[in-house]
């Protein structure tokens, strides 16, 4: 069995393993850290919780050397709290060696005095691509062009958020034996050819390529169709005790409106979204680790990579857009050995989508709230698959064509066609019969009333 003695890590970075209770490298780890000591650039694909941000941590925290006082590694992420929780991570390590030194670098933060910091370099950088190439194209302050590692954690993200040219732009102010590691859930279209522009024949590593979802976490729809979801919401709330409830919607106003109805019905409710100011964002945060909120009203922002532990309940007021969405949104709960509920509004319009999930592998249980209690209402299909019942007509057409003696390989398809062919024509000309029938009433209804007209 693979252990984290096998890597010959220095001792800091043990007693840093030890603290955090880490007893063997989770999948990704195993297969990344070694890649890292050979110098091999990286693409890592894998979803929330597989541990990949020590996967990457572990191997360049080792190995930075602290009598050189430049810049060794930057490490970017595309929310100011994905970064900070890199840099947290980063931080336990520093606890058994001081000597090592980590900058966080993001945005909201007084720019002046992050300037003003970098008068010594720090080790590694942990920051945002914006800030970054801020202080270091713009500023000057920080001197990436030393280092050798290049870290993109989230890069779907990245590029849903519009960062890849402030990552560009960083990434071409760095060695030519750059090294890159790219991790991320999904790796898109339109991200291939940056990679291909920086990274040296990668090794690419997917984690639980067929397995989207936790087994932890037992998926609930319940269908909206004319109700409100907002009292379906209220409907849950009344039910469900959880430790910790995510509640989730697709636009940032969505969040707010959600947020201050309930707050004005009197829970007690954090929020995170985009339009929250850097120190009410930062604020938020530190409740929500504190455990101040039973219930988060969140984008999905809060589905890509922030830990929020003792996530027990997932409720989606809509169905994300992209499927991979619901798996990150899902995922949130069932962490561990825990168990989690999710559950999902949806209507007609959904029917896509989910059916895409089904085919991923997840299995959803058909509910309504009626009384207090969620009821059961069976398969959610079960009208369309229902066996189709043959009309009077088709039955009529079948009969009169007459199956041969001797039957060839697709007979069935073929009589089946020919009996559909016939009915539409049976079909056509009955509507046309309808029609000249109709228009010989009419006509016989005016030769009456002209009749009826000449008499008086």
């Amino acid at each position: 069995m693979n252990k984290f003695e096998n890597y010959k890590f220095q001792e800091f970075c043990y007693q840093t393993i030890n603290e955090l209770g880490f007893t063997k490298p989770t999948p990704i780890q195993e297969k990344v850290i070694p890649l890292v000591y050979k110098n091999n650039d990286i693409i890592g694909i894998s979803q929330t919780g597989t541990g990949k941000t020590h996967a990457f941590l572990l191997p360049i925290i080792d190995r930075i050397n602290t009598d050189d006082d430049s810049v060794q590694a930057v490490i970017t992420a595309p929310t100011r709290e994905l970064a900070t929780q890199i840099y947290n991570n980063a931080k336990l390590f520093i606890k058994y060696n001081k000597d090592i030194r980590v900058s966080l670098i993001i945005g909201g933060s007084d720019r002046q005095k992050a300037v003003n910091k970098l008068s010594t370099q720090p080790h590694i950088v942990i920051g945002t691509p914006g800030r970054i190439k801020d202080l270091s194209l713009d500023e000057q302050a920080l001197k990436i062009t030393t280092a050798s590692i290049f870290v993109i954690d989230e890069a779907d993200m990245t590029l849903e958020f519009g960062y890849l040219e402030d990552i560009d732009a960083v990434a071409g102010k760095m060695k030519d034996d750059l090294r890159m590691m790219v991790f991320s859930a999904t790796i898109p279209q339109m991200l291939r050819p940056f990679l291909k522009k920086y990274m040296k024949t990668p090794v690419i590593i997917e984690i639980d390529d067929d397995k989207v979802t936790t087994d932890n976490v037992e998926h609930i729809l319940l269908a909206t169709k004319h109700q409100n979801r907002y009292e379906v919401l209220k409907k849950i709330m009344m039910i469900i005790d959880p430790y910790i409830c995510i509640i989730f919607a697709n636009k940032r106003d969505e969040v707010a409106r959600i947020t201050k109805k309930l707050r004005e019905e009197g829970f007690k409710v954090g929020e995170i979204h985009g339009d929250l100011e850097p120190r009410e964002r930062k604020q938020m945060m530190r409740r929500i680790h504190n455990n101040e909120y039973q219930y988060i009203v969140a984008t999905d922002i809060a589905a890509r990579g922030i830990d929020i532990d003792g996530v027990s309940h997932v409720i989606n007021m809509e169905l994300p857009k992209e499927a991979d969405f619901y798996i990150h949104r899902s995922g949130r709960s069932g962490r561990g050995n825990y168990m989690g509920i999710c559950y999902s509004m949806y209507d007609s319009a959904d029917e896509d989508n989910l059916r895409i999930l089904e085919r991923k592998g997840i299995s959803f249980k058909n509910m309504t709230v009626k009384n207090n209690q969620f009821v059961d209402l069976g398969e959610r299909l079960k009208r369309t698959k229902r066996p189709k019942q043959q009309t009077e007509l088709e039955k009529k057409v079948q009969s009169i064509i007459r199956r041969p003696k001797k039957v060839k390989p697709g007979y069935k398809k073929k009589r089946k066609r020919e009996v559909e062919q016939v009915v539409r024509k049976q079909k056509r000309q009955m509507i046309q019969d309808d029609i000249r029938r109709q228009k010989k009433e009419r006509a016989r209804a005016a030769q009456r009333e002209k009749r009826n007209g000449v008499e008086d």
